[in-house]
């Protein structure tokens, strides 16, 4: 089994794991009122469909690569994808700074231990996911990266949320919650870019090449 074979596993077992999360966050926030649950259940969402992308990538490569017709453009498809999902991310990121900027001059009441449980909840379900998506870095392939930044990225984003939720919790600053979402959305963002850049260069790379 190559590499791209074992990543398309991988990938399909993240994104089930975090579609099961995403309906019982949605289920449980219709029915217990929580508007943090259900925001973050919706949030899951988004990266069911952004690593969902990966794993398509990877079957399409599989498929595609039984063909010797279409052999030279398998490469092109996992540096489209994550070129895809790296802008994806990024516009997921600048939704919550913005939104974290409105906060931190619009303060609102938390549901503290709901929104604590919930977070720490995603952290858990995000550190599994990045153990499964975990590979070594000598493959080039943007798309496995891309999923993995995905989960890294929702992982540092449940973190600041903790961190953030209990200083507001025992201290009363608020604004801590806010600050740590514009952190942990700048760091979001230049890993995003970073991702962006690196498949954006392959996809030219491999244009070139199929021109020569």
């Amino acid at each position: 089994m190559n590499h791209h074979e074992t990543f398309e596993k991988k990938t399909l077992y993240v994104v089930l794991l975090t579609a099961v999360t995403m309906v019982v966050e949605i289920i449980f926030g219709l029915t217990t009122r929580s508007m943090a649950l259900l925001a973050d259940g919706i949030h899951m969402g988004s990266h069911v469909l952004a690593i969902g992308l990966s794993w398509i990538a990877y079957v399409a490569v599989r498929r595609l690569s039984q063909s010797r017709q279409y052999s030279a453009d398998t490469e092109r498809i996992l540096s489209l994808s994550g070129y895809t999902s790296g802008l994806m991310l990024l516009i997921f990121a600048v939704f919550i700074l913005i939104e974290a900027v409105q906060r931190l001059f619009h303060p609102m009441d938390i549901h503290f231990n709901e929104a604590i449980v919930i977070a720490i909840i995603g952290l858990l379900i995000n550190l599994v996911s990045a153990a499964i998506l975990h590979h070594e870095h000598d493959h080039g392939d943007h798309n496995i990266r891309a999923a993995y930044i995905h989960v890294l990225a929702d992982a540092l984003t449940s973190i600041g949320a903790i961190a953030g939720l209990l200083a507001a919790k025992y201290f009363g600053w608020l604004f801590v919650d806010a600050l740590a979402a514009i952190a942990s959305s700048a760091v979001i963002i230049k890993w995003s870019i970073g991702l962006i850049k690196q498949s954006g260069q392959s996809l030219i790379g491999l244009k070139k090449e199929t021109q020569n």
